[in-house]
């Protein structure tokens, strides 16, 4: 039996919006109070997806900022047009961050500064796994390149010249697009509850994708922002880093998705990447079935001969990659065969070039 192509899982989802997006610096009010920001992102996943959110605290009417996108002068350009024309002259009253990929947080310190005055400090609202890790990624590198990266990936059988150069000279590439983070921050927990416009929304810490990620869920507008966490078209990256090298991610994620189980099967989902949609549970059901699928093809490739990351990137990925998309494919081929190593399906062993191989036990 021929397995479903991606549109035909995407056409079991049902886009209340349809193919309506918003103009670059404007906005589409999705639900009551909750307006939905697209900017342009310079990769191949060419976009974000950022949220409004009528809101009021300390006494002060204004909006509360879902996501950043990536320091750059493009989406400081398109904010300031937001701040023009889609603010009703109310402030920016704080920013909450789902987690520390440079998309999402990349302008959270601009933001803050831009909207902090001496009475009222603008806040990034944020979990503290992420919020240090932010930090530390912006002094330095975190997995994204760097020595560290290059030997974590040679020793999953990466071993071109030239690709591990680039990724050795990439060991600025987070604090290019994450130059800082506020020096202060108030912490996101998972079951946290938040009034954000009269409204109660709840926290959902996932992981496997991000250290800490949260997923915001309003039970009275029936909206999930669900970050990264949960995307209508695409599958969410789940690698493993140099920083973190025998992790085990992906049994994290595919964990953390039965997290949205409990919600109702009309929830309308606000991804970071993609249309609003509804079908949150049909959706979840593909992500579970599409991973399984994947670790069935890497068992079955380990299981033919002993097999490093490198090998089992053309079995998860069957298209041409860059090198931005290759280190991110590294990372989610060795997340794919350390969950068969930690469930006992692979055993692992470094040949004599240093390379991690596996295969099935």
């Amino acid at each position: 039996m021929t397995p479903p192509t991606r549109d035909e899982l995407e056409a079991r989802l049902f886009y209340p919006l349809g193919d309506r997006l918003p103009e670059p610096g404007r906005c589409v009010e999705v639900a009551p109070g909750v307006k939905w920001i697209r900017m342009a992102l310079p990769f191949a996943l060419d976009h974000i997806n950022l949220w409004l959110l009528r809101d009021q605290m300390d006494g002060r009417e204004g909006w509360t900022v879902v996501d950043t996108c990536i320091a750059h002068e493009q989406s400081r350009a398109q904010w300031e047009q937001i701040f023009g024309q889609e603010l009703q002259g109310l402030p920016i009253l704080r920013v909450l961050v789902t987690h520390m990929h440079p998309d999402h947080i990349g302008l959270a310190k601009w933001l803050c500064d831009r909207w902090s005055t001496p009475d009222q400090t603008c806040h990034l609202w944020c979990s503290a796994t992420d919020y240090n890790s932010a930090r530390i990624g912006s002094q330095s590198t975190t997995g994204f390149g760097g020595e560290g990266a290059a030997a974590f990936f040679r020793s999953h059988g990466l071993t071109d010249p030239d690709a591990l150069e680039k990724i050795r000279g990439r060991a600025s590439y987070y604090p290019s697009l994450v130059p800082g983070v506020p020096r202060q921050f108030r912490r996101l927990m998972d079951h946290q509850t938040l009034v954000i416009g009269g409204h109660l929304w709840r926290c959902i810490a996932g992981y496997g994708h991000a250290p800490e990620h949260m997923a915001f869920w309003c039970e009275a507008l029936g909206v999930l922002i669900s970050g990264d966490m949960v995307l209508p078209r695409i599958s969410t990256n789940v690698s493993v880093y140099d920083v973190e090298p025998e992790s085990d991610p992906l049994d994290l994620f595919l964990q953390s998705l039965r997290r949205y189980e409990p919600l109702p099967a009309d929830t309308l989902v606000l991804p970071s990447h993609g249309k609003p949609f509804r079908g949150l549970h049909e959706r979840l059901a593909q992500l579970h079935d599409h991973h399984a699928d994947r670790l069935a093809e890497v068992l079955q490739a380990c299981t033919d001969k002993a097999c490093s990351a490198t090998d089992v990137i053309p079995v998860l990925f069957q298209r041409p990659l860059d090198l931005h998309q290759s280190t991110f494919a590294m990372g989610e081929a060795v997340a794919h065969l350390h969950r068969l190593w930690f469930g006992g399906e692979l055993r692992r062993e470094r040949d004599a070039d240093g390379i991690w191989r596996f295969r099935a036990t």
